[in-house]
């Protein structure tokens, strides 16, 4: 390996701390009116807690079975897969309620909740820090595929296909292997971009 990749290496390594870590901490602003304050504050933390569970699960999972799942779902229901509530900038008057609530998702608890709805995902549950999930997509079909492949085998790294839609592929690869994968794909003419636990990458 010559000194320019090691070089890369050690940069992409130095920020898989913060940079590949689940993002599950969202925000929504919201502002509704009811009969009472209280109603309304209801309300508003029932929507806010649907917004942010679409918006930061949707990075982990079919987008197309989660939105009308999380839409259709009783509020009580996805109470539990909150872990933490906090409310700034609160506002009341006698009939509406606005805030900026922020909430964190439970990733045990929306892991579980995605798997017995049918709802295809891959969140990390905490058992499988070895592996990661890349999203690979595929804008010339099987050459692309082809391609991709054969970049993994350069690198002595077997992808595991999870899950296919359309052209995008779904696969998880070995986590100590990221940096030099990422390194790899660019070489090979690929972009790639990281969010939450998921690497993107595409011709």
């Amino acid at each position: 390996m010559d000194i320019m990749k090691k070089l890369l290496i050690a940069f992409f390594l130095s920020g898989i701390g913060c940079a590949y870590g689940a993002d599950l901490v969202g925000s929504a602003w919201v502002n509704m009116t009811s009969d009472t304050s209280q109603t309304a504050k209801t309300m508003a933390i029932n929507d806010a807690r649907r917004q942010i569970l679409i918006d930061k699960l949707g990075a982990y999972a079919m987008s197309d079975q989660l939105v009308p799942a999380v839409r259709a779902a009783k509020s009580a229901d996805l109470v539990n897969l909150i872990a933490e509530t906090n409310i700034d900038n609160e506002k009341i008057s006698d009939t509406a309620y606005s805030a900026k609530i922020t909430m964190t998702v439970d990733k045990t608890a929306a892991r579980t909740w995605m798997t017995e709805n049918n709802i295809q995902n891959w969140l990390n549950d905490g058992s499988s820090t070895d592996m990661f999930v890349a999203q690979i997509s595929l804008r010339d079909g099987l050459s692309d595929w082809a391609d991709f492949n054969r970049v993994m085998r350069g690198e002595r790294v077997n992808a595991i296909t999870k899950y296919i839609f359309g052209k995008n592929v779904t696969v998880e690869l070995p986590a100590s292997s990221r940096a030099s994968l990422t390194i790899a794909l660019r070489s090979a003419g690929w972009h790639t971009t990281a969010k939450d636990d998921v690497l993107r990458a595409w011709k």
